[in-house]
């Protein structure tokens, strides 16, 4: 009979782990500390990248060209990624202490708490005045907050909350429970991929379109489900509205220019009576997208702190699931 958690091969069970990492990461968030002595995985994923794109994205190739070696690229990052990922699977059930590296790689590459930290850290700059504001939204955001004022910054705030909901919770947890380790740093790679070579600029059009396109199909079905965790936790959120959430959800996700963030963000939106989206400046231009939601659009530090308690209960009806499914399968 074995033991609860543990496997034939005397490591332990991955979703034991996963829900052991959950647990801690929410606690523990980035532990900067730790990964100030070992390199970070998304951080070596990312010099990577990075070495490939100056080698092999030069501007003197054709468009044609650029794309092939991005997409070989993407073959090649994802490759190694699942390679590795699959040594840490069979060194976390083979051996008796091999769990400790899957463990501490899923506390690293989950960000749970670490996007809490920073958006809440908005909420408070903003109290303190829009260029403070600006400045902590900065480091969630892809656009130029240069140019919002007050509400736009709790906006974007609220927006980076949400889709990332999706990409630093939902998605690498979704992964990692089909497909163990390999799943989810296959994913975390393309991930990264897709945040550095995936832009709409002349430079990444050609090169990095396999990324942002491989990154749309992985999100596909997780961010319909944080959508639905963001619903769902409006029915346990103070002044949050889940039927709102579903309804706005379902009606403005299309609106989105992402396939994908319009279902988190049209949840997001809707449970908190807000308006969300709308035209946005990036580095690579402006877009006037429609509203997503039909509240108002002055949104304010309240609305943040509204907002992260929507997020922390979503979070915790993500770890429920998996905590749901260990339970299932050890009581067959």
């Amino acid at each position: 009979m074995l033991t609860f958690g543990m496997t034939g091969g005397g490591g332990f069970d991955p979703l034991v782990v996963l829900l052991l990492a959950l647990v801690v990461e929410a606690y523990v968030g980035e532990a900067k500390t730790f990964f100030k002595a070992v390199p970070h995985p998304v951080r070596m994923i990312g010099n990577l990248v990075g070495f490939l794109d100056r080698k092999l994205n030069r501007e003197n190739r054709s468009a044609a060209d650029r794309a092939v070696r991005g997409a070989l690229v993407v073959i090649f990052v994802a490759g190694l990624a699942c390679v590795v990922g699959w040594a840490v699977a069979w060194l976390s059930l083979n051996h008796p202490w091999g769990w400790i590296i899957e463990f501490l790689g899923l506390v690293a590459l989950l960000a749970a708490r670490g996007l809490y930290d920073r958006v809440r850290a908005v909420a408070a700059a903003l109290m303190n005045g829009v260029e403070p504001g600006r400045d902590a939204v900065r480091h969630i955001v892809g656009r130029d907050p240069a140019g919002l004022d007050g509400p736009g910054v709790a906006r974007a705030a609220l927006e980076s909350l949400a889709e990332n909901f999706c990409d630093g919770v939902v998605a690498p947890v979704f992964w990692y429970v089909l497909f163990g380790f390999p799943g989810l740093l296959v994913y975390k790679a393309v991930n990264t991929m897709d945040s550095m070579i995936g832009h709409r600029t002349p430079r990444y059009r050609a090169f990095g379109m396999t990324a942002a396109r491989l990154d749309d199909v992985l999100n596909l079905i997780p961010a319909r489900l944080a959508g639905l965790f963001i619903v769902f936790a409006a029915l346990f959120a103070p002044a949050a509205n889940p039927l709102g959430a579903l309804r706005v959800m379902l009606r403005d996700a299309r609106f989105h220019r992402s396939v994908n963030a319009g279902w988190p963000e049209g949840a997001m939106a809707g449970a908190l009576g807000l308006a969300l989206a709308g035209p946005r400046a990036y580095t690579e231009g402006t877009v006037n997208d429609p509203w997503i939601g039909d509240g108002h659009a002055e949104a304010t530090p309240r609305d943040i702190s509204r907002g992260l308690y929507l997020y922390a209960a979503a979070c915790l009806l993500n770890a429920m699931g998996v905590a749901a499914i260990v339970m299932a399968r050890f009581s067959l």
